[in-house]
């Protein structure tokens, strides 16, 4: 019978089943990203009160492990008397709103002019990256301060800013893919056959960058949150009465002394949600991305 010292030995050897299963399968990002889904499609059914709902006599009302808490709010309630886990489950809807809308318009302008840019070359490409250029070097969040002020707190305004903030991270991304692509040899027998750039453009080059798209969506759905809440912080963002977790933050920066949990839980929301999109896209990144692929 083989001695415990040899079994541990042995033991140490094998591959770490946990390890591997994590490296092949993101796990914990998937069930996070899972459950905020998940409350936001079910939020009427999992939200114990309306979120908007004001009751003065429970301002500040404490979580439901203080001792003096009467259980009401399993997360506390804000200066207001709102739930915080209500205001929280509704707050993903618009995360999840906005940023769908933004990524989706990025992927269709930017995915468009970086390929158009890519394949055609010269001027064309050239003007498209200057485009790029300048986007890079505005200020969205200046200009999202400056877009309240002449047209009020609106969402559609702060749906316009976010989605033309993303698109040139796709364009110059798209366009460099597309150069390595326009080479190979089955665009050039697709041009000897007589296909036309859109068809080539269409059948033959986009294939070859969707999974560039979707790994650069995946990352920047992470960075559309987040600057959705810094607007909603500074009041740029989503109009009250309207849960947004970015707002939720700023109306308890005035309480963290006396009641922390007003802000402490929504930027808990956006930190869980933002890092598991990282980890969910730097996951993407090395399985579909052949290099990488052939590196592990």
């Amino acid at each position: 019978m083989a001695s415990p010292s040899l079994i541990i030995e042995e033991l140490q050897k094998q591959p770490n089943w946990f390890a591997r299963k994590m490296r092949d399968l993101p796990v914990v990002p998937i069930a996070i990203l899972s459950i905020i889904l998940f409350a936001a499609i079910f939020a009427p059914l999992i939200s114990p009160h309306d979120p908007e709902f004001m009751t003065l006599a429970d301002r500040n009302a404490k979580p439901f492990w203080y001792d003096n808490s009467t259980g009401k709010f399993p997360l506390g309630a804000d200066a207001l008397g709102r739930d915080i886990l209500s205001r929280i489950i509704y707050g993903t809807r618009i995360s999840l709103l906005v940023s769908f809308v933004a990524i989706v318009t990025g992927v269709v302008i930017g995915g468009t002019l970086g390929m158009i840019a890519g394949y055609l070359g010269s001027h064309i490409d050239e003007f498209i990256m200057r485009l790029c250029d300048i986007s890079l070097a505005i200020p969205y969040i200046l200009i999202a301060l400056v877009a309240v002020i002449i047209f009020g707190q609106s969402i559609p305004v702060l749906l316009a800013i976010l989605a033309f903030s993303t698109w040139s991270a796709f364009a110059r991304q798209i366009r460099g893919e597309t150069l390595v692509l326009k080479e190979l040899d089955y665009v050039a027998l697709a041009k000897v056959a007589g296909a036309s750039q859109f068809r080539i453009l269409v059948r033959h080059i986009f294939p070859g960058v969707v999974n560039t798209i979707i790994v650069i969506a995946t990352l920047r759905v992470g960075a559309v949150i987040m600057f959705e809440a810094i607007l909603s912080y500074l009041g740029a963002g989503i109009p009250p009465p309207t849960p947004s977790w970015g707002s939720m933050v700023s109306d308890g920066r005035d309480y963290l002394p006396t009641a922390w949990w007003i802000a402490f839980f929504p930027g808990l929301a956006i930190f869980l949600t933002v890092t598991a999109l990282n980890f969910l896209g730097d996951w993407l990144r090395d399985k579909l991305d052949p290099r990488l692929r052939q590196s592990v």
